[in-house]
């Protein structure tokens, strides 16, 4: 699964940490109180979207007044940040699987849709701080997954080839952003047998 490779990339949402209840539960605290009808099937279109996007979603369904898109996005990530402090929801052996490939000289990567500001929040949840070499969001990008950009900086951050990058990811619009990349896909299933592994060339179940 790793031969010839010398960097791994780990996605955050879902991986790190397990957060689509997290990022559903802030969502739906947030926009329901400007006035947005969050229904689930609604939900679910966004959970492949960067934070401004879900907000540019909701507004453009039920369009609010008196709060900006930029402030009703900042208050959906300090609820994350706050709901991720608060819950038990580090993935399961995350910190010792990461903490054994780095010592097997692996760099290590870490790209996330998600805005840059929560990276360190969760990072401190799951204790791994320490072993991240570099951390990417696609706040600095100008489109984030399944377009491949954030992979191929991180990538070219970590001073390795896209073709010597594995990506462990959870969601098919990271796995598509990571093969387009050019690099192996691991697709992290936590046992789900719907998931879709049509970009996978891997996948494990746990850590």
């Amino acid at each position: 699964m790793l031969k010839d490779k010398k960097a791994i990339i780990f996605d955050m949402d879902g991986v790190l940490v397990e957060s689509e209840d997290i990022w559903k539960q802030a969502e739906y605290e947030i926009f329901s109180s400007l006035g947005v009808r969050v229904t689930e099937h609604d939900s679910k279109r966004t959970q492949s979207m960067t934070t401004e996007e879900v907000a540019q979603f909701w507004y453009q369904k039920f369009p609010w007044k008196g709060t900006t898109l930029k402030e009703a996005e900042e208050m959906v990530v300090q609820r994350v940040m706050e709901l991720i402090s608060m819950k038990d929801c580090a993935t399961l052996e995350i910190r010792p699987f990461i903490k054994k490939l780095k010592s097997q000289d692996y760099k290590i990567g870490l790209a996330t849709n998600s805005p840059e500001k929560i990276i360190p929040t969760v990072l401190k949840k799951t204790r791994t701080t320490d072993l991240f070499d570099m951390v990417s969001s696609a706040d600095f990008e100008m489109k984030g997954k399944p377009h491949p950009a954030i992979y191929l900086n991180t990538a070219k951050k970590l001073k390795v080839m896209p073709e010597e990058c594995a990506v462990i990811e959870d969601s098919e619009t990271g796995m598509e952003a990571a093969k387009k990349a050019g690099m192996t896909v691991i697709a992290y299933t936590k046992g789900n047998k719907d998931i879709s592994l049509q970009w996978a060339d891997y996948k494990i179940d746990r850590f």
